[in-house]
Order: C-alpha cells, then structure tokens, then sequence
C-alpha cells in the first residue's frame, strides 16, 4: 500500500527513544567525561601504585613483600575476613529474611540499625570499642581482673571490622527478596512445607546470587578498612596490624617502595575481588 512504512522500520524506530535517535555530540563529550574521571580517579592512582612498587626493582619488591611483619600484616587481614565475612554473612541473611517476610514490631529500628555504620564515621565506630573494652571503658576493669584484651588485640579488630561490614550482606539482599515477595513462600506452605526447608528451598536458590555479591563486598570491606581497625588495633607491628595499616607505617618511616609493594598486595586482592564481581553479575543476568 502507497505510503505504508516497512515493518522492521517501525519496529526499529520505535525501540529508540528520542535521545538514542540524536546524532549531537553530546553523546561523545558525556563518555569522553566520564573516561577522563575515570583515569583520573582510578586508573592513574593504581599505575602508580605499581610503578612505585617495582621503581627500585624487584628484588626489592620481594624483599618488602616477604618481609616477616608484611607477612604478619596479610595474615592477620586474611584471618580477619575469614571471621567477619561469615558472621555477617548469617546476619545479613537473617535480617533480610525477617525484615522482608515477617511482620513484626520494630521492623524499622531494625533497618535503621543496619544502615548506622553507613552514617557512622569508621574512626567514631573503632572509638565506641575503646569505650566499651578499653582500659577506662565500661567493661575495662573486669577485662583486667581476668586477664581479657579486647582492644589492642585480635578481638578488638574483629569487632571494629564487624561493625563496618555487617551493613553489606543484609542491604544486598532486602530490595531483592522485597521484589521476589511472598509467592512462592506461601506456595510452597500450601504443600506442607515449614521453617527452614521453605529457606533452603525456595528462598535461597533465588537469592544466591546477590547473596554472593554481598559476600563479596562485604570481604573486599574486611581487608581494606583502614579508619576503625586504626583505633582499636594499637599499630604493633607484626601483630596487629593489618595490611592497611602497614601500609601506613611503612609511608611514614619514608620506605616508599615498600609501602607502595605492600599496597600493591591490595591491589591484587581488590582485583580478585572485581573479576569475582564481573563473573557473579554475569551468572546472574545469564540465569534470569
């Protein structure tokens, strides 16, 4: 028919909006911005990290990164994650469980709970440990009749690394389970199912992927907080400080090529952690 317009035409057309359909610049300028910040912000920062680090060759590299105290440092980081990263990882599923299938009072101190350490300085966070379990805290004294160390000891920075993750697991998972709703729970309670069978197996086989994106940040968190883990941990070197913290010490007994090895051993952690990021977001979007 004379003035009809082809079907793939239509169809194409309307699959773009009208911002798609410009041809302006401003399309380039926005990703020539947005590629200039992130080699300002993130790619520049981390070149240096690794030209610092092998500056004075890679002898040198070795030899900071073998050094007993470093080694003591990515122990005790990874001996810290190992801990926290499960302990939030049940809160978090069970906050996010109660929160979005239960009804209860208190529902909304709860959340609100949860996001305190997002709104909470990490300095403010480590400082509240040192009241409670320092020498002069609350709890100080009958710490010291038996012979107990919190602050300036392992538990301390456990504490303090608690403190600033559990806020990852639990709000990965709210708005997801909020979207999944109730359906499926309630189906399965129709055919007879209870408690934690319903969990293992209705809900989390649909979370398991945001379950582990959370785990993921959550452990990336654990081995690069700096702020609380600085005031509880006391900087005794080789045993309580943790990768982060050596870092800092080694800047400031001026061994630069040492601070910037050790940081670069973040940098391979954070590495893993984004790779692992990347491969989650894709086996998730694959499976939905």
């Amino acid at each position: 028919m004379a003035g009809s317009v082809p079907l793939a035409k239509t169809k194409a057309s309307a699959g773009r909006s009208p911002v798609t359909r410009s041809s302006g610049p401003m399309k380039w300028v926005l990703i020539g911005l947005a590629v200039l910040v992130l080699l300002w912000l993130i790619v520049l920062p981390l070149a240096v990290v690794l030209i610092e680090s092998l500056k004075k060759g890679f002898g040198v590299y070795m030899e900071a990164i073998t050094d007993p105290a470093a080694l003591s440092a990515l122990r005790l980081t990874l001996l810290v994650a190992v801990i926290t990263v499960p302990l939030n990882t049940i809160f978090g599923v069970a906050a996010a469980w109660a929160i979005t299938k239960f009804h209860f009072r208190g529902k909304q101190l709860l959340v609100t709970l949860i996001d305190l350490p997002f709104a909470v300085s990490p300095v403010i966070g480590g400082l509240i440990y040192v009241l409670v379990y320092g020498t002069h805290g609350w709890f100080g004294p009958w710490l010291q009749e038996h012979d107990l160390k919190v602050i300036f000891a392992l538990p301390g920075i456990i504490l303090a690394t608690l403190f600033v993750t559990f806020p990852f697991v639990a709000r990965e998972l709210i708005p997801l389970m909020e979207d999944q709703g109730l359906q499926e729970e309630e189906a399965a309670v129709t055919l007879g199912a209870r408690g934690f069978r319903i969990f293992w197996k209705v809900t989390l086989p649909n979370i398991k992927w945001g379950l582990l994106y959370g785990i993921i940040l959550c452990n990336a968190r654990a081995m690069g907080e700096f702020g609380a883990v600085s005031v509880v941990s006391g900087h005794i070197r080789g045993e309580t400080n943790t990768l982060p913290l050596h870092v800092e010490i080694l800047y400031n007994e001026y061994q630069f090529s040492a601070s910037f090895a050790v940081a670069s051993l973040l940098l391979l952690l954070a590495l893993v952690t984004l790779l692992l990021k990347s491969w989650f977001t894709r086996k998730s979007r694959h499976e939905s």
